[in-house]
């Protein structure tokens, strides 16, 4: 299979559309689930051009977590990222931040990409924890990243009525409402 007529040779495109379609189809159906030939399809390329770029389908995963949650969180002020990432997380349509569906769908898969999982975590957990002066800053800042889990989990993955198919906007009104409380300063 070759790329698609009328795609120019372009390995930046390459690269980018397989990115795309990986993230698209690892929050669909996690990692064990997801096939390369499955990846290459989405994006219209050959599987042999995922090897070439990633090497692996674990490194295209890697890249792909890596990529997706530490954009959001290069890209967001700290007083923004739950909010943002909540926001993100639920929206209907156009760009959305499926990196805790992935990280979800994909949380028994081993090796690097469970270390790079692991690693994004908590690097939103720490910048989390910068928004309270509590004693208990990284607990809240986990607690709050448990709550995004579970509302992905709930809401995405197992589909449960009423969450699944609350508007965003009431959904995040009485997160961030409540999540403010968690995670506000002393002082």
């Amino acid at each position: 299979m070759t790329e698609q007529a009328g795609r120019r040779r372009d390995a930046a495109a390459t690269q980018q559309a397989l990115l795309d379609a990986a993230a698209k189809l690892f929050a669909e159906r996690g990692f064990d689930r997801t096939t390369v030939r499955d990846i290459a399809g989405e994006a219209g390329v050959n599987q042999a051009l995922l090897f070439r770029y990633f090497g692996s389908k674990e490194a295209l995963f890697e890249a792909v977590i890596a990529r997706d949650g530490r954009e959001q969180l290069a890209g967001t002020p700290p007083e923004r990222l739950f909010s943002a990432s909540l926001r993100s997380m639920l929206a209907p349509e156009g760009p959305r931040n499926r990196t805790l569906e992935t990280y979800l769908r994909s949380s028994g898969s081993d090796g690097a990409a469970a270390a790079i999982r692991q690693e994004i975590g908590e690097e939103y957990a720490r910048v989390l924890a910068t928004l309270t002066d509590a004693p208990d800053a990284e607990l809240r800042a986990d607690l709050a990243l448990a709550w995004l889990m579970g509302i992905a989990l709930v809401r995405e993955v197992s589909g449960k009525e009423p969450l699944a198919s609350a508007d965003p906007d009431d959904i995040c009104r009485l997160v961030v409402t409540a999540t403010r409380t968690l995670l506000e300063r002393t002082e």
